[in-house]
């Protein structure tokens, strides 16, 4: 058994018997379903049919496929995606995983202050067929967190339109960035007769010990 996506409406995608697709791109997922045994991705979108897949496409069940039609002036989404975050990280953050559906995540390599190039970002996303979502600039933020996400809207898009994203990004030297924040060394001064004297027990050292201990 396999699941498809729905035919895409985009003009790049077509339908093409499987014998016939061998050297195009695969337009989506294909899901194999062995019960009990297995479920995932056996084909993921954005794979190059080969003649040795074509027996096993047809053992689950496909006889057609929708592939993608990429002229040479344009870009599957997932290879822009991978162009994009790679031009928006800067220091402390990292591209995580692979793209999903030509999105693909950012998160920070250290904990600190999470900085946005506000400017270069709103230049990025007026471009219309990129765009990048961002947590606030000047968040604290966790190492492995993710702070950004990009993505390629169209699933096929214009070598020129990710080119000028691109360059937005570097002449920026990133957009995005987590810078480690210092930790200041603090001390604690207790002071009242009744602590002083051992007629109180002090109890607010440790609140406050555990307060600076955890940022």
């Amino acid at each position: 058994m396999c699941e498809m996506s729905q035919e895409n409406n985009n003009p790049g995608v077509k339908k093409l018997p499987v014998a016939e697709a061998i050297g195009t791109v695969l337009a989506h997922d294909i899901t194999e379903i062995r019960p009990g045994e297995f479920k995932g991705r056996a084909f993921r979108k954005g794979h190059i049919i080969r003649e040795e897949d074509v027996a096993r496409l047809r053992c689950l069940g496909k006889e057609h496929l929708y592939v993608l039609n990429i002229a040479d002036d344009e870009m599957h989404e997932d290879d822009a995606a991978y162009a994009l975050a790679n031009a928006l990280i800067g220091e402390g953050v990292k591209i995580k995983g692979e793209p999903k559906e030509g999105k693909i995540n950012i998160i920070a390599c250290t904990s600190g202050l999470l900085m946005i190039k506000k400017d270069a970002l709103l230049a990025f996303n007026m471009l219309g067929d990129v765009m990048c979502a961002t947590l606030r600039s000047n968040t604290l933020v966790k190492e492995g967190q993710t702070v950004a996400g990009t993505r390629a809207i169209p699933l096929i898009v214009k070598k020129d339109m990710v080119r000028t994203a691109v360059r937005i990004g570097e002449d920026a030297q990133g957009i995005i960035a987590v810078k480690r924040m210092r930790k200041p060394r603090a001390g604690i001064v207790i002071t009242g007769n009744e602590v002083y004297y051992g007629r109180v027990k002090d109890a607010f050292s440790t609140v406050m010990h555990d307060k600076i201990k955890a940022d």
